[in-house]
């Protein structure tokens, strides 16, 4: 799942929002460093992560995209998962998407000295283009797949996966909604689990 999904499944809790949000700047035991709050967002980060590489829906929808753009097909997966939840977002949360990026934005802002340095320096980016808003039509999901095949030197070919988006938009839109429902579940079990710990 990408920035959205993720920062969705982490409930009300800032603390593990934000672990959850930077958990891929954190490598190994490093999580160890964060207060625990914090850690337990990047380890739910990192078992949502394992439970949605290995879920048959997921698997179905990056089959899907396999032939064109091979091992990028994850990646972007998730990242039209996220333009699903964007597009849908009042069946999930009470709150204005745009009041809830807004309070995450500056969430970020005012724990600013906590975030590793790689997210320091997306973020005012990130801001700037309001990538989490832009996530709920299908131009602003291009222009994230834009800047993601050029951070991979033009390699990944992303920017064209705009084409499959439209043309199985129905297929991957219920794919999502099917997985996303099995993936609340998921998160709040193991949320719950690592709170207990």
């Amino acid at each position: 799942m990408n920035f959205l999904a993720h920062i969705y499944l982490s409930g009300n809790d800032d603390h593990i929002k934000i672990g959850n949000f930077i958990a891929d700047s954190i490598r190994g035991k490093k999580y160890k460093e964060f207060p625990k709050s914090i850690q337990n967002g990047i380890l739910l980060h990192r078992q949502i992560d394992t439970y949605t590489d290995k879920h048959p829906i997921v698997r179905q929808s990056t089959k899907r995209l396999h032939k064109n753009y091979g091992h990028y097909s994850g990646v972007i997966v998730d990242i039209l998962y996220d333009h699903f939840l964007a597009k849908n977002w009042k069946k999930y949360c009470d709150i204005a998407l745009e009041d809830y990026v807004n309070d995450f934005y500056d969430l970020l802002e005012n724990n600013f000295d906590m975030l590793p340095e790689r997210i320091q320096h997306m973020m005012p980016y990130m801001i700037a283009d309001n990538w989490l808003k832009s996530y709920a039509t299908v131009k602003g999901i291009g222009k994230i797949l834009h800047q993601m095949n050029r951070r991979t030197k033009n390699k990944s070919k992303m920017n064209f996966a705009v084409i499959e988006l439209e043309e199985f938009y129905t297929e991957f839109e219920t794919e999502f909604t099917n997985f996303f429902e099995e993936l609340i579940v998921f998160a709040k079990k193991t949320l719950a689990a690592l709170q207990a710990s």
